[in-house]
């Protein structure tokens, strides 16, 4: 059997540079859009941890409350609706999509397996163009745990209908990609500027600088 691909979303396959520009304009560092990044994760860690989910767009809003009262600043909440709401519209990475293009003509399945909500995730590969070559648009609403917890990739394995390490989970996160490895899946880690592997995790099958990479390396 063929390798499955499930695709990570955000800053895997589309750019939050849109959303960097709104933090920029919004309390003038960009910066704090990491900062901004890296709440919504702990808060989402957190969630699956003690089993209280919120929709990742909840805990996004509240990421967001968080880092402004933590820096005292005057941003109200119509500009914070603004800038998150700007996550539906994203623009792919200049890579993703020549590099699906060839993926799907050499008959490579493809899906997509996201933190957002459903209307989300779906309103943002559609928008990006991404949709189209997506066997199924995942979410963790299936399960109501966030990844990196082992049952959402196995529920993503089991919706697919593919053996688990059939499965090549696709992510510019090493969280994304060690927790779906420990669940039996295998690993495609995207250097997306800024991201680096823990030295801790097992190495993943694919270490690629761009899609158009792996497409290479899987012979598409």
């Amino acid at each position: 059997m063929e390798r499955f691909l499930v695709f990570d979303v955000n800053e895997t396959l589309l750019d939050l540079g849109p959303i960097r520009s709104g933090f920029a304009e919004a309390f003038g560092d960009e910066a704090v859009a990491s900062t901004w990044f890296a709440t919504l994760l702990k808060l989402s860690f957190v969630s699956a941890i003690v089993d209280d989910y919120h929709p990742f767009t909840d805990l996004a809003a509240a990421a967001f409350d968080m880092v402004r009262a933590g820096r005292a600043a005057k941003v109200t909440d119509e500009v914070r609706d603004d800038i998150l709401g700007r996550i539906r519209s994203l623009p792919p990475h200049p890579d993703v999509l020549p590099a699906i293009e060839r993926m799907a003509e050499a008959g490579i399945p493809m899906a997509a397996l996201t933190n957002s909500p459903p209307a989300t995730a779906k309103a943002q590969l559609t928008n990006a163009g991404i949709a189209p070559y997506l066997a199924q648009i995942l979410t963790v609403d299936m399960v109501r745990r966030f990844k990196p917890a082992p049952e959402v990739y196995r529920t993503a394995a089991a919706r697919l209908a593919v053996p688990i390490d059939h499965m090549v989970m696709v992510a510019a996160h090493d969280w994304d990609v060690a927790g779906a490895m420990h669940a039996g899946a295998a690993g495609a880690f995207v250097t997306r500027p800024g991201q680096v592997l823990s030295p801790l995790q097992p190495t993943p099958a694919f270490v690629v600088a761009d899609l158009g990479e792996l497409a290479d390396a899987l012979g598409a």
